[in-house]
């Protein structure tokens, strides 16, 4: 399978089919042996193929130094965020139980779901742009999956060594040396998946009071159940299951061929200048051995987390993170050949021979930048929303237990329950007021206290001289200021005059 196993739309359609092809011929062959002793073996053998296990070998280079630079980054903030004090408060906390999210200074309700609704479409049209732009950039950096299976793999790599020293314990017969490594990297995986079980439930319940109930043996039934599935699936996923999540269980690389095109930047092998390949001396020139720049060394197989040859050309498994390109320019370096053979480029670059700028020319097509125009308009107007955002919020009922009654001042009076929502820390103070109708005052007390991050119901009674409006009902407004503050929030009802 070639670089040319696109289709003219840029899709996967022709890769998948080869792949899903070459799979169900290995699968003729079961992990026991020949076809023959399987057929032996019954028909159900035919319909699966065990996974081989792979051993990613360590590798340096400017990708592989991204990808720990992402790791350290997004780590430090998962695992640091919820130690973040904001005044006497946690930082971010997401607490559940009283129905309040906390983002720093700000304070949200079920009620501003909107904002999250909002956060969503900008991270889906974000996912958008970055795959147009340069393929699975997100799942080679950033995901979480490839994340935390290079540091389950880094611990793996430190206690039993690299690639061949690992292939050769497992492969070696029991000892006191074998029981030793792998009780010992289990320790520390089942370490690292409760540490991030236990950082996870810190941000749906304050993780200082989580700590104290912990060793305290107080934690409750549910804290204990989220820590225990966060961390199994944490150990499972990273540890275990690895690339089978990326290739059987991420729906991504399954959509990805809807968001590629030839000009989309993907981790590509340069044929031409790669074939044909074969081994030679570092003192031999290609040319007169009719070979390319490829030695055929296999590390680019050896190297990669999915254990895919990038040489086969574009495949759904390559999640875009570059490990073969690090280890083909070292090689290359040795060789004293140029670098670049496996690298990020477009198909158009490399069908074409386009120049660097004229790669880039291409890649800043109108897709692109609409994406780009979206997304900072979207991203414009929630910042700009949410900064905007006033921290109060009442509503009006008029009560329908009591009717229109004229009082002993000869006033007409309807009578209202007011809800009012303080959403922010301090205790506040609200003076209220209505108009809408000629003569229309609050007859009960219009300073209204509400305490920091509560609501509270309050009845409120509304006159108008008697006789004073037409029999029916009558739009008013009320309005509610705070008086530490220079923004008022105003909602309408209505003022029932009976016959």
């Amino acid at each position: 399978m070639t670089n040319q196993s696109f289709d003219k739309t840029g899709s996967l359609a022709n890769v998948i089919p080869i792949v899903a092809l070459n799979s169900a011929q290995d699968a003729k062959v079961g992990p026991g042996g020949s076809s023959e002793e399987n057929e032996k073996g019954g028909a159900s053998e035919f319909l699966y193929k065990s996974a081989q296990k792979i051993y990613p070998r360590s590798v340096q280079g400017f990708f592989t130094q991204i990808r720990w630079v992402a790791v350290f980054l997004t780590q430090c903030v998962f695992y640091g965020l919820p130690w973040l004090e904001w005044g006497q408060r946690q930082a971010v906390l997401f607490d559940l139980g009283a129905r309040r999210f906390y983002l720093f200074g700000i304070l949200l309700y079920p009620q501003d779901f909107i904002y999250l609704t909002g956060l969503l479409i900008v991270c889906a049209l974000s996912l958008f742009l970055f795959t147009a732009v340069a393929g699975r950039l997100w799942c080679g950096f950033a995901c979480p999956q490839t994340v935390y299976s290079e540091i389950f793999v880094w611990i793996e790599r430190l206690v039993e060594g690299d690639r061949s020293a690992r292939m050769r314990l497992d492969q070696s017969a029991f000892s006191l040396k074998k029981l030793f490594k792998k009780s010992l990297k289990q320790i520390l995986w089942i370490a690292l998946a409760a540490w991030t079980g236990f950082t996870f439930v810190g941000y749906f319940t304050p993780i200082h009071k989580l700590s104290s109930e912990l060793f305290s043996y107080q934690l409750g039934p549910w804290e204990l159940f989220w820590i225990c599935f966060y961390a199994f699936a944490t150990y499972g996923n990273a540890g275990y299951m690895r690339e089978q999540v990326c290739l059987y269980m991420c729906p991504y690389a399954r959509f990805q061929s809807a968001m590629f095109d030839h000009d989309t930047l993907i981790v590509s092998y340069d044929s031409a200048r790669g074939e044909t390949r074969g081994g030679r001396s570092k003192h031999d020139d290609p040319a007169n051995l009719g070979l390319g720049s490829c030695v055929d060394c296999t590390l680019c197989v050896q190297v990669c987390p999915t254990g895919i040859d990038i040489r086969d050309g574009l495949q759904y498994e390559c999640i875009g993170c570059g490990a073969c390109a690090d280890v083909c320019d070292t090689v290359m370096d040795r060789m004293g050949y140029a670098k670049g053979l496996v690298r990020y480029v477009t198909q158009n670059a490399l069908t074409n021979g386009l120049t660097r700028s004229q790669m880039w020319r291409r890649i800043l097509r109108p897709r692109v930048l609409i994406y780009s125009s979206l997304l900072l308009v979207l991203v414009s107007v929630w910042v700009l929303s949410l900064s905007l955002r006033v921290p109060l919020k009442f509503d009006i009922v008029r009560d329908r237990g009591s009717l229109a009654r004229i009082t002993e001042h000869g006033t007409l009076e309807n009578v209202y329950r007011i809800q009012i929502m303080n959403a922010t820390e301090e205790d506040q103070t609200y003076l209220l007021s209505v108009s809408g109708i000629d003569g229309i005052y609050v007859q009960s007390n219009t300073t209204l206290k509400v305490q920091a991050t509560h609501s509270s119901w309050v009845p409120v009674q509304v006159d108008i001289p008697y006789a004073g409006s037409s029999v029916g009902s009558h739009k008013i407004k009320f309005e509610l200021t705070p008086i530490s503050a220079n923004y008022r929030v105003t909602e309408g009802s209505v003022f029932v005059v009976p016959n």
